[in-house]
């Protein structure tokens, strides 16, 4: 692996030694302010920037947005992201770039080159997930400042249980992802189990530094506030919460990574997907097997 830089360990160094929670606090604060015009110069700003194309917004106009948080979260007009309609397909559940994917070794999966985490630790410490997809598949897909950051199904489930595990906050970015081991098993996430027509499938959430809030369509905000403790909800038989290929299911405020978990023999995930590769809700993620 290539040495770093000096400036690099001092970017990696700081990860460590910043007040993570407390930025986070101050970020989701300053986000949820409506300051009028204030609050539309940060937005513009923001947008020019990251090069944000409102043309695709459902609501175009700056001046539309009360908050920073509701830009963020800012649906999309209609015919925006077409959802591939092949039924044997899954589709990205994000606009993002893929991290890594790639195949579970047993235990493991890749982070970044050279480094790889445990899917327990992932999973919080629950066996039977972690044996349901053992040497099963994975995808990680970076939400950047400039995505749409709205999470949706790849394909029909029903939400069987809901786990928030507590962690750090460190920040996601590609750079960090080579150089802070176990990055996603020891970051704050929400991890979401839905039985599939090919079997269980996993959908994580996974927070970081400013990530102010992670919500879902049928809990609402998860955090604020932050559990010091790992959360379980159930949902049995009739109870348990259906949704649609391409139907939202979560948001991030700001944004962070979704990792996709399969159980091995599932699916077979999408040829042109590959570290960096950018990918748009909708787009083919895997075929069924």
């Amino acid at each position: 692996m290539q040495q770093m830089t000096y400036l690099e360990r001092l970017k990696v160094a700081f990860q460590y030694v910043m007040p993570q929670l407390y930025l986070t606090r101050a970020a989701g604060w300053l986000a949820k302010q409506q300051w009028g015009a204030v609050t539309h110069l940060v937005i513009k700003a923001f947008a020019k920037k990251y090069k944000i194309d409102m043309s695709i917004a459902e609501k175009e106009n700056f001046s539309a947005y009360a908050s920073f948080n509701e830009f963020f979260i800012r649906p999309l007009k209609a015919n925006a992201r077409p959802l591939n309609q092949n039924p044997a397909a899954l589709c990205c559940p994000a606009d993002g770039r893929v991290s890594e994917c790639g195949p579970i070794e047993d235990d493991r999966l890749i982070q970044a080159k050279g480094h790889f985490f445990s899917l327990k630790e992932l999973l919080a410490g629950d066996q039977e997930l972690t044996d349901t997809f053992k040497n099963g598949n994975f995808i990680t897909t970076y939400l950047s400042p400039r995505d749409y950051h709205r999470v949706h199904m790849p394909c029909n489930g029903t939400l069987r249980k809901m786990i928030y595990v507590p962690g750090d906050l460190f920040s996601v970015n590609p750079f960090l992802a080579q150089h802070v081991p176990n990055l996603f098993a020891r970051n704050e996430r929400l991890i979401c189990v839905f039985d599939t027509e090919f079997g269980s499938m996993v959908q994580i959430l996974v927070g970081a530094t400013i990530t102010a809030s992670i919500g879902t369509v049928w809990a609402g905000v998860i955090n604020p506030p932050r559990a010091n403790e790992v959360k379980v909800w159930d949902y049995p038989g009739e109870e348990g919460v259906q949704l649609m290929k391409g139907q939202e299911m979560g948001w991030f405020q700001l944004g962070s990574t979704v990792i996709n978990l399969f159980p091995a023999g599932a699916v077979q995930l999408a040829d042109y997907l590959s570290v960096n590769e950018p990918v748009r809700m909708g787009e083919i993620l895997a075929m069924k097997q």
